[in-house]
């Protein structure tokens, strides 16, 4: 299962740590998933969902 929201589809973005002599690498940079039980189509699911949409209410809990 990818690491994914379940609601919107926020997933890792990329981007670059910086030293501070300028080396530049590649990073990740990971969404924050909660894994909750929600009602989706009238059952209880086990899904992960970011908390931007936890919190903006997509979701009804259970």
């Amino acid at each position: 299962m990818a690491r994914k929201c379940a609601i919107c589809g926020r997933g890792a973005r990329t981007g670059s740590n910086i030293s501070h002599a300028h080396n530049v690498t590649r990073r990740r940079f990971k969404v924050n998933l909660q894994r909750i039980s929600a009602r989706i189509d009238g059952r209880i699911k086990k899904i992960l969902i970011c908390t931007r949409c936890l919190r903006a209410g997509k979701v009804v809990r259970s």
